[in-house]
């Protein structure tokens, strides 16, 4: 079990890097806007163990719609109690643990963009802010039923258990882990986007772009020249 989450990263940041975000949220291989339309919602059914909890929609002013510049509105409040925070820090370092490429994506503050994200008021966040909340929820609720505890206060091997039986797509055939894994792949989703948008996660994958060259612009490399050269004469007449 983690320890309590500490937060890693300020409101400004936080901002910023939910907009990172956004550019590579994907649902069925489209890229997300935030105002895009809200993915079909799978009826409940009421035989399931999903929870099915009837949450406020968030509204308000969007960023950078403040009316007047010299007196900015406070950004949304944010959603997640400290126990759903705690919980989405323990499933982060489940879904991308630290390892020799870099910290885990819960070391990096992915928790807190996950909080801003689902906090949001536009309408493919919000949905996402039902789904999720509901999601912790359920897993809360399934650790109750299998092991009596909650699921933060379960061993690894009991949270694992769980996690094995809503991380795979073919379990969505089963009734009780239908909305569950639709829950996990969003939440999956989320922590991959936003630790690979994080300047530990951008340096993980070896992206040498946002660089700055000093001195003389050396040019292209040979390997480069020559790949270009042979697109080139590929081209059509």
């Amino acid at each position: 079990m983690s320890n309590i989450y500490q937060s890693k990263i300020n409101r400004r940041d936080g901002l910023r890097w939910m907009g990172s975000l956004a550019t590579v949220v994907v649902i069925g291989g489209v890229t997300v806007a935030c105002e895009s339309p809200a993915p079909e919602i799978i009826p409940v059914d009421p035989t399931s163990n999903w929870p099915d909890l009837k949450l406020d929609l968030i509204t308000g002013p969007k960023y950078g719609q403040d009316p007047t510049v010299s007196e900015p509105t406070r950004p949304w409040a944010l959603t997640m109690t400290s126990d759903q925070i705690n919980l989405v820090a323990q499933l982060c370092d489940i879904i991308c643990p630290a390892d020799e490429g870099g910290p885990s994506a819960n070391d990096v503050g992915v928790p807190e963009v996950i909080d801003e994200w689902i906090s949001a008021p536009y309408s493919s966040q919000q949905q996402d802010k039902v789904l999720i909340l509901n999601g912790l929820q359920w897993l809360d609720d399934e650790a109750g039923r299998r092991f009596n505890k909650t699921f933060f206060a379960s061993t690894d091997a009991e949270q694992i258990a769980i996690i094995d039986d809503i991380a795979y797509k073919a379990q969505a055939d089963k009734p009780e882990f239908t909305h569950a894994v639709g829950f996990f792949a969003k939440l999956r989703t989320l922590v991959l986007g936003g630790y690979f948008t994080s300047p530990e996660g951008v340096e993980d994958i070896g992206y040498q772009g946002n660089v700055p060259i000093m001195g003389d612009y050396p040019g292209p490399t040979a390997e480069a020249m020559a790949h270009l050269e042979e697109v080139i004469a590929n081209l059509p007449a």
